[in-house]
């Protein structure tokens, strides 16, 4: 973690003379873009694979209905098929792995020990924000509109424009490829329907971790968000 911390700094090091006293946060966000295009051929890959394992549903289903007194025949027969087609099943790990990469930059923006402490990151601003503050000392300093009040209304602001984006993008895709709500037997799933109605409003929930983290790990949250959005909608369009 230390590794990270000091690269950030680095960074901000470099980013001075453009930045001044905002450097670091420049770097956090930066630092953030750099990391999500490093690990973008992953995000593909599973992209790939999702599209791919998609495609093998009908099959799938069909291996269900044949062998359906027999799951170990079956299961043999599934992994025959995504042999047979170049599919691996473990390509679906993908995005758990990206997650705990995401959660160690996170944990690293949002620790009060970030980049050496009482002299670290978090002791930087982000115009008159401090990075170690969180709305709630914003709103006690100069109130919504005071200065540091603005910084957090900007990232609310592009937040909730990433949120309404993906908002509408996670509607048309479920309006052109409804999911299922029925298991393999042909029973409902219970609960399935109430969880597809609210996933597309999951987006706006950002709109919470804005404000109640620390700035820095705010400027990550944001950065990585609006990232993904704009990744998912090229890699899965």
């Amino acid at each position: 973690m230390s590794v990270f911390a000091r690269l950030v700094e680095q960074l901000a090091d470099l980013l001075q003379p453009l930045f001044h006293a905002s450097a670091a946060a420049a770097a956090i966000v930066l630092f953030t873009a750099l990391v999500r295009l490093l690990v973008h051929p992953l995000s593909r890959a599973a992209a790939r694979g999702q599209r791919a394992r998609a495609a093998l549903q009908p099959r799938i289903a069909e291996l269900r209905a044949k062998h359906a007194e027999d799951p170990g025949r079956l299961q043999q027969a599934v992994l025959e098929l995504h042999a047979e087609e170049r599919v691996s099943p473990l390509s679906g790990c993908l995005p758990s792995l990206l997650q705990i990469a995401f959660f160690l930059l996170y944990h690293l923006f949002s620790s009060s020990s970030a980049g050496g402490g009482a002299g670290g990151l978090l002791s930087h601003r982000l115009l008159a924000a401090p990075l170690g503050g969180r709305w709630t000392d914003a709103l006690a300093d100069g109130g919504v509109f005071g200065t540091a009040g603005l910084v957090y209304l900007a990232l609310f602001a592009l937040v909730a424009a990433v949120a309404a984006f993906t908002y509408r993008r996670t509607r048309l895709m479920t309006a052109k490829a409804p999911v299922t709500l029925t298991a393999g037997d042909g029973e409902r799933t219970p609960g399935l329907g109430a969880v597809n109605r609210l996933l597309p409003f999951m987006s706006f929930f950002t709109l919470v971790t804005v404000a109640v983290v620390p700035l820095a790990a705010a400027l990550y949250v944001v950065t990585s968000t609006t990232w993904s959005a704009v990744e998912r909608a090229a890699l899965y369009r």
